[in-house]
């Protein structure tokens, strides 16, 4: 080939590569699916150019996944709508330190990992839900009062896969004890009115239509179905009334939805400013109006609803020993069988 062409060739070649623009993105794994997320990740990407890369799917999934593709993985941030999975990408090994940075130490400890690997970035509070006209709330104070024997066949919940069951009986055993706790799962086995199934909205549904009268539901599915378009669901949710449990001792307990950068994080960079950008005050706000979840950023103001809900005494107990003893409370869960 001609020396000339050759060399055109190559200049060509290396102009074209000059001119391509490298495009900047940060792979996000997801537990969350809310559409609250996604539209803040489209605002993300349009004031920084950070393309993001979503990947949808159960917390448990993403986190098999994470282990399969170990050091190849491309994912930067795991996202999941209750830490204890957090935890466990921690404890295997898969999440990276996080910085001391100011808009992280903004979040208050007990949101946020003991030894720094993962941050919350969003609070619920795990209420009880209950129909007026039917039961007197005095009867219902407390999580320890759904096992009473009024309650005999007027109580429903939903599976103890569920994440958010197994971080109540958790904090249930760290509070009482592993034998107060399998007591407690007797108790409130024989007070089901049918099988545990469906998700927290299914329980709400079935109180209202007279299955049964009393429930535990995570805040946040309350508030949706209030403002949901679907009339039914509103006339549902307007029917309920909710308790903030355990008020005179230590308190309703709570639950966090997170994150994490992954250990071998491609974009670890992107992956940071994502997340500030989602603890932002702003984010938080969005998050809390769109979503009905209390901010864990202290200088965003919540929904008008959950104001409205008014201030309650949450158990401050570290999320970390919750997450040490899901394993022990789904155990006992089993073998007083609750499904």
């Amino acid at each position: 080939m001609n020396f000339k062409v050759v060399l055109l060739t190559l200049v060509l070649a290396t102009f074209a590569i000059s001119c391509t623009k490298v495009v900047e993105e940060v792979n996000v794994y997801s537990g969350r699916h809310y559409a609250s997320d996604e539209a803040l990740f489209a605002q993300f990407t349009e004031e920084t150019g950070i393309k993001v890369n979503l990947i949808k799917a159960d917390s448990d999934q993403l986190l098999g996944r994470l282990e399969i593709e170990g050091e190849k993985s491309p994912a930067d941030l795991f996202i999941t709508p209750d830490v204890s999975r957090l935890s466990r990408a921690s404890s295997l090994g898969l999440l990276a330190r996080l910085p001391e940075n100011d808009w992280l130490m903004n979040v208050p400890p007990m949101y946020r990992d003991r030894n720094g690997f993962w941050t919350g970035l969003t609070m619920r509070a795990r209420v009880i839900v209950y129909a007026p006209e039917r039961i007197d709330s005095s009867l219902i104070s407390t999580y320890e009062a759904l096992a009473g024997d009024k309650l005999k066949g007027r109580l429903i919940m939903r599976s103890i896969q569920s994440q958010y069951n197994q971080s109540l009986l958790a904090s249930l055993i760290v509070h009482e004890g592993e034998s107060a706790a399998g007591d407690w799962i007797s108790g409130v086995v024989s007070n089901f009115a049918r099988e545990p199934q469906g998700n927290d909205r299914d329980q709400m549904k079935a109180i209202a239509s007279g299955i049964a009268d009393v429930s535990v539901v995570n805040t946040y599915y309350l508030g949706q179905m209030l403002h949901s378009a679907n009339e039914e669901e509103r006339r549902v949710a307007a029917s309920l009334s909710l308790l903030f449990p355990n008020q005179h001792d230590r308190g309703t307990h709570v639950n966090a939805s997170g994150a994490g950068v992954l250990r071998n994080a491609p974009n670890s960079k992107n992956a940071l400013r994502l997340l500030e950008f989602l603890l932002s005050k702003s984010s938080q706000e969005y998050l809390s109006n769109s979503n009905f979840e209390y901010p864990v950023n202290p200088d965003a103001q919540m929904a008008e609803l959950l104001r409205q809900w008014g201030v309650f005494r949450e158990d401050t107990i570290d999320l970390n020993q919750l997450n040490a003893r899901l394993d022990q409370a789904l155990m006992i869960a089993r073998s007083g069988g609750w499904k």
